[in-house]
């Protein structure tokens, strides 16, 4: 069988070479892939688009979920560790927010995306 060559070879070559020059090392490429698979999660989405709406504590999170304080403080725990949210506290509630400006950039470029029909 002989091998197939683009009739695009050299435009495609210096296109791959240009992608190639600027893929992140392998840890940074697994650091944005564990960040997607954070948000990829429903309560977790969930409670992030909350957040993008102002600051809140458990109790308020827990009627956007429509699920239990445990299982939002499990979610937020892992929202946490990953820095997709902070947490601050005040009297004895604690309050969360989103943990910085990015986060916020990366959900709104997904919901617009939402309108986006292909061309």
């Amino acid at each position: 069988m002989k091998n197939v060559v683009c009739e695009h070879e050299k435009e495609h070559l210096a296109a791959a070479q240009r992608a190639k020059e600027g893929v992140l090392n392998a840890s940074d490429v697994e650091h944005v892939c564990k960040i997607f698979r954070m948000l990829a999660e429903p309560n977790r989405m969930k409670i992030v688009l909350g957040l993008l709406n102002g600051d809140m504590c458990v109790y308020h999170l827990t009627k956007i979920c429509d699920s239990t304080q445990s299982a939002v403080s499990h979610q937020l725990r892992i929202l946490r560790d990953n820095n997709i949210v902070k947490a601050k506290r005040i009297g004895q509630s604690v309050e969360y927010s989103i943990a910085d400006g990015h986060i916020r950039e990366i959900i709104e470029a997904g919901i617009q995306h939402l309108a986006c029909k292909g061309e």
